[in-house]
């Protein structure tokens, strides 16, 4: 039996309006004073499986365009810190981290008890409703033009801090699912810890030496030993059951001086490209029909936890002595779920947990991506 062979020059085509798409939905946005964001997520949903208009995309290649988005917004949040500001970050954003799952990650937990879900599935809710999306806040940051702003670092300390949570929870989560038990899921922990450690250390102590190693006045080999160092280690965290974005992150990290101006540089257009392919990619995988009978439900949800990272923003920067406008700045960043919270949705979906996990955490993350910037546009104007 013979596959039918995909014609190239159709996938280009679609990929070629895909693209064009994007530019105008993004001169749109610019026009209007807004996000791009919401419009990209909206055109994926218009022509994904389901939509107004289906186009055949080749999955992988969209898929993989994506994640390298995801990689290299993290990237470029990582150029703007020195190892020792997030390592000051992180442990005057200790409490901060504390406070913030406690605030998030109880109402998805309670939410699942109430709908009578099993207490597995409960938790894969209270990771969606916990996590906020780190592709989408830098996305916003870097819109607004807010990096330099105050309470922007106890942000950043924040959603690293989240990423760590992740490196134990994901791990623990997966070995349940399948049924291998807690034993199984320590010796992933430990491993996932040792590989955030180890990055970190490296970041820290030999960012600099590294820097000066792979420092080159040509332009293309900058970039293709940056772009090949983000993805070798980005892939060996995945591959250790860490998140792949926590490894691009302390890859910008570990990049300073001279080398970190030039990535700036080198690595902005690439970013843009995969960063808007990743927000119209998620919506892609989203079929319109699966939202009506949750939207409620959602929405009711994305209210309530849009409030809780609302507090756990204006907390921590209050606490820092920032003042009452970057509070506000904080609390407005964090709301966004997004690549995270897809992410824990599908184990439940592949285990075969609940039917409603996957189409709630769409409704669910879709109405706070576009909540999010919204209100981060409103406070910036």
């Amino acid at each position: 039996m013979h596959e039918t062979a995909i014609d190239p020059s159709l996938i280009f085509i679609e990929l070629g309006l895909a693209v064009i798409g994007l530019a105008i939905l993004a001169r749109l946005a610019s026009r209007w004073g807004f996000s791009a964001i919401p419009l990209y997520l909206l055109a994926g949903l218009a022509f994904g499986n389901g939509g107004l208009l289906p186009l055949n995309f080749s999955e992988d290649f969209i898929h993989v365009g994506a994640e390298i988005g995801v990689l290299l917004l993290l990237f470029m949040l990582g150029l703007e810190y020195t190892g020792d500001e997030l390592k000051e970050n992180l442990q005057k954003g200790l409490t901060s981290g504390v406070v913030d799952f406690l605030f998030n990650f109880p109402p998805g937990l309670i939410c699942g008890f109430l709908l009578g879900w099993d207490p597995l599935a409960s938790i894969l809710l209270g990771g969606i409703t916990y996590i906020s999306s780190s592709g989408v806040i830098a996305r916003i940051l870097h819109e607004l033009k807010w990096m330099d702003k105050p309470g922007i670092p106890v942000v950043m300390s924040i959603l690293v801090l989240e990423d760590l949570v992740m490196a134990l929870y994901l791990p623990l989560l997966g070995v349940l699912l399948i049924g291998q038990g807690w034993q199984m899921g320590l010796i992933s922990i430990l491993v996932a810890l040792a590989t955030v450690g180890l990055v970190l250390f490296i970041a820290i102590r030999y960012g600099k030496n590294i820097s000066q190693l792979i420092s080159h006045e040509s332009n293309e080999i900058s970039l293709l030993t940056v772009f090949g160092m983000i993805l070798l280690v980005a892939g060996v965290a995945q591959r250790l059951q860490v998140s792949a974005a926590i490894g691009a992150f302390l890859v910008g990290i570990a990049v300073s001086g001279h080398l970190a101006r030039r990535a700036h540089d080198l690595i902005s257009p690439l970013r843009d490209l995969f960063a808007a392919t990743f927000f119209f990619f998620f919506g892609l995988q989203i079929d319109p029909a699966t939202l009506p009978p949750v939207l409620v439900l959602a929405v009711g949800l994305g209210l309530v936890t849009a409030l809780t990272k609302f507090l756990t923003g204006w907390w921590a920067t209050r606490r820092a002595g920032i003042d009452r406008k970057g509070q506000i700045r904080a609390g407005m960043l964090l709301i966004p779920r997004g690549e995270f919270s897809i992410v824990i949705a599908g184990l439940g979906v592949g285990a075969g947990l609940n039917a409603e996990i996957g189409p709630l955490a769409a409704a669910y993350v879709l109405f706070l991506v576009i909540l999010g910037p919204i209100l981060s546009r409103i406070l910036s104007d």
